[in-house]
């Protein structure tokens, strides 16, 4: 089967359209069509079920297509191999960030290399779940928090997060300054939570850590709308500094009982274990790791605000 028609049948599937295939690939949708059709036609069997408004697999379709998957990731694989033979970064990088921190602190640099390596193409997906590289086919993924011993991942530390208690100036003025954990739990709080979870701090007290489960006023399920609630002078929160660094250095936020922000969370880069690691998967490993060594939002602020 010509390799042509294998990739627009996957990609008809995974456009859910003709006519975004056809975009996806910079052809005509006629010649789409034709590919398809030459395809089942060779197979004898309907590979997908069409109608004026909806396109779905047949169950024939979606045994072939998981193989069609798997056969194009295999000439990936090869692909790279030959790549990382010449030593130059080529071919589809896919990377799964979390949303706020991938967006913010991660993806500027993966656009940098875009643009550096023409041959480079990227793939990136935003989500707070935790995915399996291997059954979803990504080739390098951004994990915060503790890693599991999953088998068959490599994994490289970036950064370890810090975080701080921050408000809004006007807040303050209205509330006062709380000066202690007793003094912190009559004030109106911003918290992260989900699904009934809320995600506790970790204070300092008297020099000591302390673990604190927050009663938020506000529960917010991402980091964002956090910051602009905390901003908007609804209360107090607990946030890291890549996401308050620039609001603290123009006087937006003040930090709040700390002399400092406290770190709580290990950022890794992980891949799947190969025996020759992809040219493109290496230097977006290699880039990554000389970003995070001197962040801009960790270099002389909030800590010294």
């Amino acid at each position: 089967m010509p390799i042509a028609y294998v990739t627009a049948f996957v990609a008809v599937v995974e456009a859910g359209s003709f006519t975004r295939a056809a975009e996806r690939l910079r052809v005509t949708k006629s010649a789409i069509g034709k590919a398809v059709a030459q395809m089942e036609q060779r197979l004898g069997v309907r590979l997908l079920n069409r109608t004026t408004r909806s396109l779905s697999l047949t169950s024939e379709g979606e045994a072939y297509y998981e193989a069609c998957v798997r056969a194009l990731t295999e000439i990936d694989a090869a692909q790279a191999l030959l790549a990382a033979r010449r030593q130059v970064p080529s071919g589809r990088l896919r990377v799964d960030l979390p949303l706020s921190f991938g967006r913010r602190c991660v993806a500027p640099v993966l656009f940098d290399l875009a643009g550096r390596y023409d041959s480079l193409t990227l793939e990136l997906s935003f989500n707070d779940r935790r995915i399996d590289l291997v059954q979803e086919g990504v080739d390098l993924a951004i994990r915060m928090g503790d890693l599991d011993d999953s088998p068959g991942l490599a994994a490289r530390k970036l950064y370890v997060q810090r975080s701080a208690l921050c408000a809004a100036p006007a807040y303050l003025a209205r509330r006062g300054t709380p000066r202690d954990v007793a003094e912190l739990a009559g004030h109106d709080l911003v918290v992260y939570g989900r699904d009934g979870f809320v995600a506790p701090w970790l204070l300092e007290e008297g020099g000591r850590p302390r673990t604190l489960k927050p009663r938020g006023r506000i529960v917010l399920g991402h980091g964002d709308p956090i910051l602009d609630a905390v901003l908007a002078g609804c209360g107090i929160s607990w946030l890291p500094t890549w996401l308050i660094g620039d609001h603290v250095r123009r006087g937006a936020l003040r930090l709040v009982m700390t002399q400092g922000p406290i770190a709580n969370l290990a950022v890794h880069a992980v891949w799947p274990v190969t025996r020759a690691l992809a040219p493109r998967i290496r230097v977006a490993v290699d880039a990554l790791v000389a970003h995070f060594a001197a962040p801009d939002w960790d270099r002389g602020a909030p800590a010294d605000a």
